[in-house]
């Protein structure tokens, strides 16, 4: 049958590469990758004319050179970071060669005569579909890929990674053993990540370790075990979100969504006497702060509801501040997380530090449903946090959210701003 174009979409490091190389090998076709990633101009996907020096046939052209069958597969890598400029939409350029109306005659300036691309099977990999050209997304099949859970993280650890860094690094089975409780330890305590890079990379320095103990017959480092490898790689770097951070006044845990997968992220607000000012820190764009507004607006609306007193919007200043401020951060999902923290501020009243949010709130105090509920999860799942509040009509996407999180999480589903407050604060 005619293939369909599949985009694999998902954080780095969770296998997309990796995935399209098993389904070249499945179908038994020859395999041949085209990198994308800072192309920016249209010659290396359409060739350049003969009468230039230096004239090369385009990047698809050089592909099926290499693979050399007509009906492989080719990987089209990093497609959200094809640049445009001066010289040409490279991005546009692809339309031609990935529209099956079009690519039986696609033409490639170099050969300079029609080229059947129809027999090839394509399969695009990106980190995020906002920078894809919409014209260009239309014509690929979406499949998302989320970050992995602790679970699936160990059972590949176990499968793939600890085989391979041994080999490696010339060890053999006897000389290091990777027990689930260090392979947990390892996931949970060094690497905080969407994907498996980090833990290969601590995997191999562990095995790097050993392998110069065996070598130097170094006795006074012990045996590498769940009890001694923090010897091997140092002090802990993550720590569980409650135990770093203890419940406090104006300080929510709010969940985002990146190209990187899901984060946590810090939201502070403090009330100091003044006038009534707002001030935001923190590299905020438009859309933050129109919802940090809006959530202002709400809370002054529902003093009487939070027993405030009727003018403290006119005596007291509010500073909300979102950390890390060298990062830029937007998106509409900071609604709740937002309101929480100025209704604590000015009320007094803790927050739960085990608890994590997110939603867009309106003026009227409804929470309205956002993307990216199964990577905000994750990642609020890898920090230790034990409740996750969650929009009304994003009930359905729990589906996809892996069954062993949902054991540990408690998930609470919130229509409105006051449902958030009763459960957030203490």
């Amino acid at each position: 049958s005619k293939g369909p174009i599949l985009c694999f979409v998902g954080p780095p490091g969770v296998g997309k590469t990796s995935l399209a190389q098993s389904i070249a090998r499945a179908l038994g076709r020859n395999f041949a990758r085209i990198s994308l990633g800072g192309v920016h101009d249209e010659a290396e996907i359409r060739g350049h004319r003969r009468t230039y020096i230096g004239a090369m046939p385009g990047r698809f052209i050089e592909a099926m050179q290499q693979a050399k069958t007509i009906n492989p597969l080719l990987l089209l890598d990093e497609i959200d970071k094809v640049g445009n400029d001066f010289r040409g939409d490279p991005a546009s350029a692809l339309l031609e060669a990935l529209d099956p109306e079009q690519n039986k005659e696609f033409h490639d300036n170099y050969i300079d005569i029609p080229y059947n691309l129809s027999k090839v099977f394509f399969i695009a990999t990106a980190n995020t579909l906002s920078t894809i050209p919409a014209a260009l997304l239309d014509r690929m099949e979406v499949i998302s890929l989320s970050g992995y859970t602790e679970g699936e993280k160990l059972e590949i650890a176990k499968k793939y990674l600890v085989p391979r860094q041994r080999k490696q690094n010339g060890l053999k089975a006897s000389q290091i053993k990777f027990s689930d409780t260090l392979l947990r330890k390892i996931i949970r305590n060094y690497t905080r990540e969407a994907g498996v890079r980090e833990l290969e990379r601590t995997i191999g320095s562990l095995c790097r370790k050993v392998a110069k103990k065996v070598v130097m017959h170094d006795e006074s480092m012990p045996e590498l075990s769940a009890r001694t490898y923090e010897k091997y790689l140092g002090p802990v770097k993550y720590m569980p979100m409650a135990e770093e951070h203890p419940s406090a006044v104006g300080r929510v845990n709010g969940l985002a969504w990146t190209a990187a997968g899901g984060e946590v992220l810090d939201t502070e607000a403090v009330a100091i006497p003044g006038k009534g000012r707002l001030t935001l820190t923190g590299r905020l764009g438009d859309v933050m702060k129109e919802s940090a507004t809006a959530a202002y607006t709400y809370v002054k609306s529902r003093a009487s509801d939070l027993k405030l007193k009727e003018d403290f919007w006119e005596k007291l200043d509010l500073h909300l501040h979102f950390p890390e401020g060298a990062v830029p951060k937007d998106g509409p999902s900071a609604g709740v997380t937002i309101a929480t923290a100025i209704a604590s501020a000015v009320t007094g009243r803790k927050v739960r530090s085990d608890t994590a949010m997110t939603g867009e709130i309106n003026l009227l105090g409804e929470v309205l449903p956002i993307g990216g509920v199964k990577e905000k999860v994750l990642a609020a799942d890898q920090l230790g946090i034990k409740q996750v509040l969650l929009p009304e009509k994003n009930r359905k996407d729990l589906e996809e959210v892996p069954d062993d999180v949902k054991k540990r999480v408690h998930f609470v589903f919130v229509k409105n701003a006051d449902d958030v407050l009763k459960h957030a604060l203490m």
